[in-house]
Parts: structure tokens; sequence; C-alpha cells
């Protein structure tokens, strides 16, 4: 799939060495051609947890039936 900056996806797999798990938000920053993205991660207070380069196989588009929830970040690891 094409993505665009600034669309928000949602992350396919875990990604314990960001602390990021399936399901996560973010918003594509950049698109690399020809399959790479980078993805900010952010808390609910809009502060930057994590800036990942991903493939596009390593999200998804945002669902009509996504559900949005809040989880405690850990950020002990």
């Amino acid at each position: 799939m094409n993505f665009k900056e600034l669309e928000t996806v949602v992350l396919n797999r875990d990604l314990p060495e960001h602390r990021l798990r399936q399901g996560d938000l973010g918003a594509v920053v950049h698109v690399y051609e020809p399959d790479g993205l980078e993805v900010e991660f952010v808390s609910a207070s809009g502060k930057t947890e994590a800036l990942v380069t991903l493939k596009s196989s390593d999200v998804r588009a945002v669902a009509d039936g996504d559900l949005v929830a809040v989880r405690r970040l850990d950020r002990s690891a």
C-alpha cells in the first residue's frame, strides 16, 4: 500500500526495542521510495516516544472499525 506523509497508521507488529505494541497509532513523517516509511509515535500528551524507520508492510491504514485506546508506556525498559 502507498502511504502519504502525515497519514495515521496502525502498527502491525510489536517493536519491543521501542516499547511499541501491535495496534499502536503512528503518523507517517517521511516516505522513502520504494518501500520505506519514517513513522512517529507519540504519547497522548503529544511527546514523541519513538521515531522509527519501517517497511510499509509493518503498518496498515486505519480502518472504520478500529477503536482508539490508551495504554501506559513502560518507561522502565
